[in-house]
């Protein structure tokens, strides 16, 4: 809504508000679904609730929001008293929400016209271990004087790990990778690390998760993320500690039928049971109260 700012309308919020209900007004919808939609007004959700009261309202939410992101958490809460249910890539247990609200677990979503690699094929890979950090969802350089915590446990890896080539991006002064350049440099590597910020939390994960399992790379997990309820460890890798981790590294460098053999596995877990048809059906089937036909492997 960039185009339709204004000095009265500095952010473009109002002309989007009221193109929304001139929107809802001409289709009548059955259902709508918010994300990150932090520009959409309360009162605009609550005068379609009004006039509209057979129209399912829903929201979804992929960023962090345990106790070092509580303004990703009041965010998501803000409208939820109009939503009809909601959705979030964190466990809503390990949130503490409240209990009158419905509100249900998705993973990030996989899809294949995206996730095309079959890293496991790969018989010349040039690095062994590849990570992607940025400063922000797509932005393409680094911001001067922000610190990532993260930047403390890579350090200590390479430090432990000098025989290890990693292909690490968003660090020291290697730039983010995006897009293209993502799969490109993940296609030279023989294993990824997903690695989330600030401590793990019940089943969060950034939706690189979905990039790395879903693109057919061999993918360490921190084991206190509890994903290991959704994957065997012929699926995903699964580490305790940064030592574990560099013995895994190790491991999995040398041996590499075993290496490809986790990550096919990995990929078609993921496809199959986490991609985006199966999660559009998941979040339509609770927002309009649907008796499922389908089984979902994450509920």
């Amino acid at each position: 809504m960039s185009y339709h700012r204004s000095l009265k309308d500095f952010d473009g919020s109002k002309k989007l508000n009221s193109k929304i209900i001139e929107t809802i007004s001409n289709y009548l919808p059955d259902l709508i679904i918010l994300g990150h939609a932090d520009l959409v007004n309360l009162s605009t959700l609550m005068f379609i609730k009004k006039n509209y009261p057979s129209i399912k309202i829903t929201q979804w939410f992929l960023d962090k929001m345990n106790e070092s992101w509580k303004k990703n958490k009041k965010r998501f809460l803000d409208k939820i008293e109009v939503m009809d249910c909601s959705f979030c890539t964190t466990s809503p247990h390990a949130l503490s929400f409240p209990k009158k609200y419905k509100i249900f677990y998705i993973p990030n979503p996989a899809d294949i016209s995206f996730e095309t690699l079959k890293c496991y094929e790969n018989k010349y890979s040039i690095y062994d271990l590849f990570f992607a950090m940025s400063h922000g969802v797509h932005r393409g350089i680094l911001k001067k004087g922000k610190f990532d915590k993260r930047s403390i446990f890579l350090s200590k890896l390479l430090d432990k790990n000098p025989n290890i080539k990693f292909n690490f991006h968003g660090l020291g002064d290697k730039q983010p990778v995006w897009s293209d350049d993502f799969k490109l440099s993940l296609e030279k590597t023989k294993m990824a690390l997903n690695l989330s910020q600030g401590k793990p939390t019940d089943y969060y994960s950034s939706d690189r998760i979905a990039q790395l399992i879903g693109n057919g790379i061999l993918t360490f997990v921190d084991v206190k993320t509890k994903l290991n309820k959704f994957f065997s460890n012929d699926e995903v890798v699964f580490y305790k500690s940064i030592d574990d981790l560099s013995k895994k590294i190790n491991f999995y460098k040398k041996n590499h039928n075993i290496r490809n053999k986790i990550a096919k596995k990995g990929q078609l877990k993921y496809l199959k049971h986490f991609n985006s048809t199966k999660i559009a059906s998941f979040i339509i089937d609770k927002a309009m109260n649907f008796k499922s036909i389908n089984k979902y492997f994450w509920e």
